[in-house]
């Protein structure tokens, strides 16, 4: 397949996170398969395809909405905890990527980073057929009920991210400061 740079590069400048999704309205497992196959496409030192990717149904994302509204509950009253809970009730669909995890540091770096770098193609690929996504690493991922909602060793895997995706309801604005600010030109 050909693409052009532009295209590509249009890919990269308009993909936005997404908050809001449209209603009842998850994209088809097709497209998330192929966002997953592209995904593995990432760049991964020595080979090590550290990540495993989690399509998360209704009955466990209900599991993980209410261990989140909990959490919130305890922290910021039932009220809040409530109106998360509806929210995240709302959203159309979820996948959880995770890392394999090294003892070596070196090498769990290496793999974070991989992992990272099929997220983005994830997201772009998913971007380039209308589907928006939200990347989150809330207090949720971090709680041991997680892992067993999802039945993943926490000794073996780590999140990487929980990502809710869909239709978008709205796109937000980019407002990234220009990349000239970031350089920095060693002589």
């Amino acid at each position: 397949m050909t693409t052009s740079n532009t295209a590509i590069a249009d890919v990269i400048y308009q993909r936005r996170t997404v908050h809001n999704f449209k209603p009842g309205r998850k994209p088809p497992a097709e497209e998330i398969t192929r966002a997953i196959d592209l995904a593995v496409c990432a760049p991964n030192h020595h080979g090590t395809e550290p990540w495993r990717f989690y399509l998360i149904g209704d009955a466990a994302k209900d599991r993980i909405c209410l261990l989140n509204a909990e959490l919130l509950g305890a922290a910021l009253g039932d009220k809040s905890a409530q109106a998360k809970l509806d929210r995240w009730r709302e959203i159309p669909g979820w996948l959880l990527l995770t890392c394999a995890k090294s003892a070596n540091a070196i090498r769990a770096t290496e793999d974070y980073a991989a992992c990272c770098c099929a997220a983005q193609n994830l997201m772009l690929y998913l971007w380039s057929v209308g589907i928006g996504m939200k990347w989150t690493t809330g207090t949720v991922t971090r709680e041991s009920k997680f892992f067993e909602i999802l039945s993943i060793d926490p000794n073996t895997e780590a999140v990487v991210g929980l990502f809710w995706y869909g239709y978008p309801a709205e796109i937000p604005p980019g407002n990234r400061n220009p990349a000239g600010n970031k350089i920095v030109e060693l002589t």
